[in-house]
């Protein structure tokens, strides 16, 4: 049987991207899902597509609204009773030089990819340690691994989910509760369409890195086999996740490299 049959998956950043190809194979591998974003109606559409849509949960949250979470935190415990996985897909990235960046946009995409994603992580402890089971899945990135062009904010808090999460593994394993951090790399998504510019506009560029990326879908299907091995760290992309190790065993090498890549 599907390790997903029947579980209970709750799902940020569901209404597209990888969020979006989490919810589409899950669905169709028996999950219960939770469908959160801040648009209740992209929500909407998406469950209309999924497999059993009649079983899936619509739950609108905003992870940069400083909240905690308590009232759709109810929801869900009123109509499943349990949560079996919690998959941390919402964010927000960047597109613009750290000196052209205001201090507020360097606060939005932290409080929406870091405080959001432990304020909700911490909403859901309670009920994954009464039930002594549970795994709780991070979307960090690649830029969770090393600095980028144009990335400052949103590397910076990608990196703080490593420390974040790294230290929830240790701390929530003997309650039976598994974390793995996730590091896409270029994946055919929206993000650069939603990035943030310096003065908090939208990119509203699809850059070629995206536009040449890993699907969607194949990236969902990685995610979920790492998740299935319960692994601690798992990198997904093509030869670009390469720059990783060249950076652990090959420092001065990889400063050459990656000042010459692309930042869009």
């Amino acid at each position: 049987m599907d390790k997903f049959v029947n579980r209970v998956v709750w799902i940020t950043g569901a209404s597209s991207g990888i969020g979006k190809a989490l919810a589409e194979e899950l669905a169709s591998r028996g999950a219960l899902l939770v469908l959160s974003s801040r648009k209740e109606e992209d929500l909407e559409l998406v469950r209309s597509g999924l497999n059993n849509k009649e079983r899936h949960l619509v739950l609108p949250l905003d992870l940069g609204s400083g909240a905690t979470y308590i009232n759709e935190l109810n929801q869900v415990k009123h109509q499943f009773d349990r949560i079996d996985y919690l998959f941390n897909c919402g964010g927000v990235s960047q597109r613009s030089e750290a000196a052209e960046t205001t201090l507020a946009v360097d606060r939005k995409i932290m409080e929406v990819n870091y405080f959001g994603t432990v304020a909700l992580t911490k909403a859901i402890l309670p009920i994954m340690r009464e039930q002594q089971s549970g795994h709780i899945i991070a979307i960090s990135s690649i830029a969770g691994k090393f600095g980028f062009f144009l990335r400052s904010a949103y590397s910076a808090s990608k990196h703080a989910l490593h420390g974040f999460f790294e230290s929830l593994y240790l701390e929530e394993e003997k309650n039976n509760i598994h974390v793995t951090i996730v590091c896409p790399g270029k994946i055919n998504t929206n993000i650069s369409m939603n990035a943030l510019t310096g003065d908090g506009e939208k990119h509203s560029v699809m850059d070629h890195n995206q536009a040449t990326g890993m699907s969607s879908e194949e990236c969902a299907r990685q995610i979920l086999k790492a998740v299935e091995r319960k692994k601690i760290e798992v990198l997904i992309g093509n030869k670009e996740i390469k720059a990783v190790t060249l950076k652990r065993f090959f420092p001065s090498l990889f400063w050459k490299v990656i000042r010459k890549q692309k930042a869009t």
